[in-house]
């Protein structure tokens, strides 16, 4: 299993440092072992998804264990699929790695990729996590071929339901967590006046079968600096006040619920 290319769909073989396609579209791999994916005529800016900054601040939230038990269930869920270990695994939206690394830690005869349109977050992945293979390119645009995946991650990121349905084998698996009705509702209290649930959870995957649904919650006790790379790596922080993020990084603990929603769909046969 390896990649296809972005412009003409064919399978790319690796030459040496790079990935060529049969029409001869050429992609390099960078030093530190991704290879970007991305044509210029397929971004929608000059530096699409995250800045270095956000992803800073991800990276130090999620290295501090927060986030863990969602990591760990969904490496269950991957583990415990009915149908045996996935021996290929895409994580779409895989930012700096930190869910990623753990599959292809829990799976080590699988191949498992990571995608992402931020290409500062896949060259920091690939770095530090050479068992993983990266590559920079678009969700809605997944450079594999038709019905080559077991399994795919979907972790707060988009991705067209027909771009799944190509990828994912028949009777493969899609599992997506999205936020729970009471997500983060502490943090959302320090910047709107009206505080509302996230609605609930509604999507369709056309093509799949929900077989089963997560409902993931705790409590966080975050010290002040935590708490503003928190908010820094969320939608939110757009919509902060300067005051708020004076208020949280003087905080010294700083208590926020996670609701997290986690859902497995099966590729319909």
């Amino acid at each position: 299993m390896s990649f296809s290319c972005p412009l003409c769909h064919q399978p790319l073989a690796q030459v040496k440092s790079s990935f060529v396609c049969p029409q001869r579209h050429q992609f390099d791999v960078a030093k530190e072992g991704y290879v970007n994916l991305l044509p210029v005529q397929h971004k929608r800016s000059r530096d699409p998804g995250d800045s270095p900054q956000m992803m800073q601040a991800r990276r130090a939230f999620l290295d501090a264990g927060h986030y863990q038990p969602l990591r760990d269930a969904i490496v269950d869920a991957l583990a415990r699929l009915p149908d045996g270990r996935a021996a290929t695994v895409l994580d779409i939206g895989c930012g700096e790695g930190y869910y990623t690394h753990a599959f292809a830690d829990a799976l080590p005869e699988a191949a498992v990729f990571g995608l992402d349109v931020a290409r500062v977050a896949v060259k920091a992945a690939a770095k530090r996590y050479p068992q993983v293979s990266f590559c920079v390119a678009s969700s809605h645009r997944l450079p594999f071929a038709d019905a080559g995946m077991d399994a795919v991650v979907r972790i707060y990121a988009p991705c067209k339901a027909e771009e799944l349905a190509r990828v994912v084998k028949p009777g493969g698996w899609v599992i997506t967590a999205t936020p729970g009705p009471r997500h983060l509702m502490a943090l959302k209290g320090l910047i709107y006046d009206e505080v509302r649930l996230h609605a609930p959870y509604a999507e369709q995957l056309t093509g799949f079968t929900l077989r089963q649904d997560l409902a993931l919650g705790y409590e966080m006790q975050l010290s002040g600096s935590e708490a503003v790379a928190l908010l820094q790596m969320t939608p939110f922080a757009w919509r902060a006040k300067p005051e708020v993020w004076q208020q949280l990084a003087e905080r010294e603990t700083f208590s926020c619920q996670t609701d997290f929603s986690v859902h497995l769909w099966q590729r319909t046969p």
